[in-house]
């Protein structure tokens, strides 16, 4: 396990350095892009963009289906059989990318018929933005069966590569949409339709070149007993897929619909801190969703099990390490940023990281059993608590309830009946024990939140608010988190893994730099 702890470690270096390049940049060319296209024209471009994007879920659910039956084949090490999966997989996309055009081509009567709020203006530039943005999202579709050839192959160095590309490509827009004299909203358009078609080539050239599987033939490999397996297993992630994001739009629709713009706002502030700090966790997954697609496939389900709770715990301590010291210090946080910070702002935000920590503890337990197979149930039966916030909180707010229960009807039914769901087919389906899901699991985090949460909220009860006091809660946080992760959280078992796994890559590291 200590050589698939050091690829994980490595890969998820690859992605972190990218990561963090395109959080700095992405900042300062939304400033640009914003100061360019004015406020009026960054809001069409992000509102028509929103809407397309409102069927995201199905590209979604093929992503997952394409990347757990890729995975799933290459732990089983059948090349003939990915060969199918390729062909399978890019005839699916095709379709659907057919179908969003044939959706979208449709709503386009409606959408600019009474739906969208646009000046009459510039209502012919945001009829070519949105022609763009359905060309560009086709492009994004055809790349998926790519990016899961990639990603089966654990080849994070050339995917953070082409994340940092995408990157500069994105800040070189941001450049030229800020020179150029033209219109500004359709040059950024046409230029972000250009990059995903070059990325899209990009993917396709690399992936055909390197990776044998990457042979389409409807006449040789195409399989009509694979094409229902995938589509069947793909209609079972968009019950779940779509049902998350129906429910989410949906609460943001009732806190808006009960209490106004004002709570709307606070839960915007909420949502765009928590997400970037969700990003540390969503980049380990990707390291680590490989990893159990392929000991799926060479039926390693215990192996499995044991890397998908170590996983779950490493993941919460990820998201933890870095929202503890925003949880003890939010007030102060948000004076910072913000200045005038939206009432309920700070409540909000503590409890969606809580939500999404929470969240964590099974998370990976959910790619187990994605990758296991058998999701019939658990999607009907997941996508259904999905919408139970939705009337609980309707009926509470009827009878005046304030509008943080939002949060706690949600935490209770999403993570508290959803991790629920979760844990029990966990158990029936890949034979998790729950007993060691509370040993990995609950008894470490429940430690390390009590602990360092306790000591850091010490600090602002003796201490008075300030710059300096934020510096010293920081460094509290750190060292307390540290220590008590390596005294009291890790096993000796997972110590070991993390130590020798920490210096096969400093020694690999050490090699490239005298190379």
């Amino acid at each position: 396990m200590s050589e698939t702890a050091n690829r994980i470690l490595k890969n998820s270096g690859y992605l972190y350095f990218s990561m963090g390049l395109s959080m700095v940049v992405s900042l300062y060319s939304t400033r640009l892009i914003l100061n360019a296209l004015g406020a009026s024209d960054f809001g069409i471009f992000c509102i028509i963009g929103g809407a397309i994007g409102m069927l995201g879920f199905l590209n979604a659910a093929m992503s997952t289906t394409t990347q757990r039956f890729i995975n799933y084949a290459e732990g089983e090490g059948k090349p003939e059989t990915k060969k199918s999966i390729f062909t399978v997989s890019i005839s699916i996309h095709f379709l659907l990318s057919l179908l969003m055009i044939a959706v979208f081509e449709i709503a386009y009567f409606f959408f600019f018929d009474g739906i969208l709020n646009i000046p009459t203006e510039r209502m012919n530039s945001a009829k070519w933005i949105y022609q763009l943005m359905l060309l560009s999202t086709v492009f994004t579709i055809q790349t998926v069966p790519y990016n899961a050839i990639i990603n089966a192959h654990e080849n994070m160095r050339y995917m953070s590569i082409m994340g940092i590309l995408q990157t500069l490509m994105k800040l070189a827009i941001a450049l030229i949409v800020v020179y150029v004299c033209a219109d500004k909203l359709v040059l950024y358009g046409v230029l972000t339709t250009l990059v995903s078609l070059i990325f899209m080539l990009i993917l396709m050239i690399y992936c055909h070149r390197n990776y044998s599987e990457c042979k389409f033939s409807i006449t040789k490999y195409y399989d009509k007993n694979l094409m229902k397996e995938m589509t069947s297993f793909a209609g079972w992630g968009f019950v779940n897929s779509s049902s998350s994001m129906f429910a989410q739009y949906g609460m943001g629709i009732v806190l808006n619909s009960f209490f106004g713009t004002i709570l709307s706002a606070a839960q915007g502030v909420a949502n765009q801190i928590s997400g970037q700090l969700m990003v540390f966790s969503r980049t380990m997954l990707m390291a680590i969703n490989p990893v159990i697609g392929k000991k799926a496939g060479s039926h390693e389900i215990a192996n499995m099990m044991r890397i998908s709770l170590f996983s779950s715990k490493m993941s919460f301590l990820v998201i933890a390490f870095f929202a503890f010291p925003f949880i003890v210090e939010t007030p102060y946080i948000l004076r910072l940023w913000l200045k005038n910070v939206p009432e309920w702002s700070v409540c909000f935000f503590r409890f969606e990281i809580a939500r999404n920590m929470l969240d964590q503890l099974t998370i990976t337990l959910t790619s187990a059993i994605t990758a296991e197979g058998r999701i019939k149930y658990y999607s009907i039966y997941r996508g259904c608590s999905y919408f139970l916030p939705l009337p609980i909180s309707i009926l509470l707010f009827n009878f005046g309830f304030s509008p943080y229960w939002f949060y706690i009807v949600w935490i209770v039914t999403w993570n508290g009946i959803g991790s629920a769901i979760i844990l029990y087919y966990a158990h029936k389906n890949c034979g998790m024990q729950y007993v060691d899901f509370y040993k990995v699991i609950v008894v470490p985090v429940v430690l390390i939140t009590i602990i360092t949460l306790s000591i850091s909220g010490l600090v602002t009860v003796y201490i008075k608010e300030s710059f300096l006091r934020l510096i010293i809660v920081l460094c509290t946080t750190t060292i307390i988190f540290i220590s008590v992760c390596w005294g009291l959280v890790f096993s000796s078992k997972e110590k070991e893994i993390i130590s020798s796994a920490t210096l096969a890559l400093i020694r690999e590291i050490k090699m490239k730099l005298r190379f």
